[in-house]
């Protein structure tokens, strides 16, 4: 049976039974506390709770729908037979209308007779029962008119009783359904409300959410050993052999899995950058990158996955469609990886071995993911490196950079002093970083347009604005004040990541890095070099590119900032004025 043909018998076999048909959501859920949708009941949400009414919605108490969803938990593991990052998930929903008679008895004629699964294979588990909730022997019961009792297992609350999703919301018994012992659907029951005392409330509608794995169902239908010799991978994993024969199987899976994700989360609207969903994309395409340099690729996998995905899931997705718009996100992120993958690699091959700082480092300056360099590395380099320590890492420094907003800039022991970040929560904090990014490129942009007498005294970043004192012997002609202007943008719009390096402070003056500011100055005297600096033996740099060494601003600082800069907005130079003799002062301000 083809994976079309399944995905027509599911929608038609609940529209026959009273479900009205529901698109896929995006793959950006409507909700800032996820971060990309993992479950088909997800845009269902505010039914199962009451806040919104299907019937008024939908006409009707019962839905059905095939949603997009990727699981971000399992990028790492992608590579084997069984995991995939994005998945297609089967789903029926009902908020009062039927419950738990109904579900199994329709589980069973979906599996038996539409998908044609023998009886024998299928089995079952339902909730066992604990001091809060009693055994479900409703479920024990409708699933005994179909199956042997042998073939009922009762299981435990972490695996047959789900939610709430968080403090408190619907949850209820579970249900889950295997065939030949591999888990292919999970009904749940919701009939309470768990308040955040853990107090369960029966709830005023019972409902019921059902999820099916699509590519799993697609699995057994066609009687392969996994999912990626179903039809739904079965043409791209032929092309990507034709195009590389030498890879193994391991990075062929890769290759499948991370291009149909990439097109689907791009075809969605997700864009690569270094935060949130951006980053997910970015880490999907700069694998696929990194294993075309190693394996010496040169023909384009990305228009080949574009035509696939196109014709095989075009007909029923239409976003994915739009192939010339995802294959210039594709095209301009190649190139970006480009530029700063060669220098990384020739670092990381440098090291005999690459601890959690180094692989923190290599991440840092050249964009190099945690994966590609466990995966790139010098033979025994990373035996001992672990992705834990890596996030340690990662958490050091963003508790850092956070840090840095209730001090000077530089109050990581740099007595820069050039004004206080001025943030009182984590939103404002938010806004002064992307002002403190761009007072940095402000700073560049005047210096190449002015020349190298612009120095800064100091700056004071609030919510609203930055203000950026510097030296210079006269007034900004509207002309100079544009340029600068422009130059900032222009630079933010080329989305360049933001990042620092560590080094001896010696070392660290021969980059080139900008380092003004006096330790006996309030407003941090201007000078260059020895003056009055006080700095410690190791210091950070800030830079802005791909690179340290052909960055477009690179500063001694202590952050926080953006991670990279397109986050920063469109920057807007409100005024500029004189504040005594050889010296001026900009105000400018960023927004959405």
């Amino acid at each position: 049976m083809e994976s079309e043909e399944i995905r027509k018998k599911f929608l038609e076999f609940f529209r026959e039974r009273g479900h009205v048909i529901v698109p896929s959501s995006s793959l950006m859920p409507d909700d800032p506390s996820v971060l990309l949708t993992t479950a088909g009941m997800q845009q269902f949400r505010r039914y199962f709770t009451g806040e919104l009414d299907a019937q008024k919605d939908f006409g009707g108490k019962n839905t059905v729908s095939i949603q997009k969803c990727f699981r971000t938990s399992d990028i790492d593991e992608v590579g084997d037979k069984t995991h995939l990052t994005f998945f297609e998930m089967l789903g029926h929903f009902s908020f009062g209308g039927y419950f738990k008679k109904e579900t199994i008895e329709w589980t069973y004629q979906l599996l038996t007779e539409a998908f044609g699964v023998q009886p024998e294979r299928i089995s079952a588990t339902v909730f066992t029962g604990d001091e809060a909730v009693a055994f479900d022997k409703e479920s024990f019961d409708a699933w005994s008119k179909f199956l042997s009792h042998s073939k009922i297992r009762k299981g435990q609350r972490k695996d047959n009783f789900w939610g709430p999703a968080g403090s408190e919301g619907p949850c209820g018994a579970a249900n889950e359904v295997y065939v030949d012992d591999m888990e292919v659907a999970t009904l749940v029951f919701m009939e309470f409300y768990c308040l955040p005392d853990k107090t369960l409330k029966p709830l005023p509608k019972k409902g019921v959410d059902v999820g099916w794995g699509f590519e799993r169902i697609v699995k057994v239908t066609q009687g392969v050993e996994n999912v990626f010799q179903t039809d739904i991978f079965e043409l791209i994993i032929k092309k990507i052999n034709e195009i590389a024969p030498h890879l193994k199987d391991r990075e062929v899976r890769v290759f499948a899995d991370h291009l149909r994700a990439a097109i689907f989360l791009t075809a969605d609207g997700v864009r690569p950058s270094n935060k949130e969903a951006g980053y997910i994309l970015r880490r999907l395409l700069r694998r696929t990158l990194a294993y075309q340099i190693k394996y010496d690729i040169h023909a384009d996998l990305f228009s080949e996955a574009l035509k696939f995905i196109k014709d095989k899931f075009g007909p029923f997705y239409l976003e994915v469609k739009k192939t010339q718009e995802i294959g210039e996100v594709f095209e301009g992120e190649k190139n970006k990886f480009q530029k700063a993958i060669a220098a990384g690699l020739f670092e990381l091959k440098k090291r005999d071995k690459i601890s959690a700082q180094d692989a923190f480092y290599l991440y840092e300056t050249f964009g190099l993911p945690f994966e590609l360099i466990k995966e790139l590395a010098p033979p025994g380099a990373v035996k001992d490196l672990e992705y834990k320590d890596f996030e340690k890492e990662f958490k050091k420094h963003q508790e850092i950079s956070r840090a840095g907003a209730e001090k000077k800039f530089g109050g990581h022991g740099l007595l820069f002093n050039t004004g206080e970040l001025k943030a009182k929560d984590e939103e404002e904090l938010k806004k002064v970083t992307r002002l403190h990014t761009a007072t940095h490129l402000l700073q560049a942009a005047l210096r190449k347009i002015l020349g190298p007498e612009v120095k800064q005294m100091g700056s004071d970043i609030t919510v609203e604005r930055t203000r950026f004192d510097f030296t210079f012997s006269r007034k900004l002609t509207q002309e100079e004040i544009k340029k600068a202007e422009n130059l900032v943008n222009e630079v933010i719009q080329k989305d360049l990541p933001v990042g620092f390096v560590e080094m001896p402070l010696e070392e660290a003056k021969k980059t080139g890095a900008l380092h003004f500011f006096s330790a006996s100055s309030s407003e941090g005297g201007s000078t260059s070099g020895g003056g009055g600096e006080k700095y410690p033996e190791r210091v950070k740099v800030y830079y802005v590119g791909h690179s340290l060494k052909d960055a477009f601003s690179k500063e001694f600082c202590g952050g926080p900032h953006v991670g990279n800069t397109l986050v920063i907005g469109k920057f807007k130079i409100i005024k500029e004025e004189a504040v005594g003799a050889g010296a001026r002062r900009i105000r400018a301000a960023v927004f959405p």
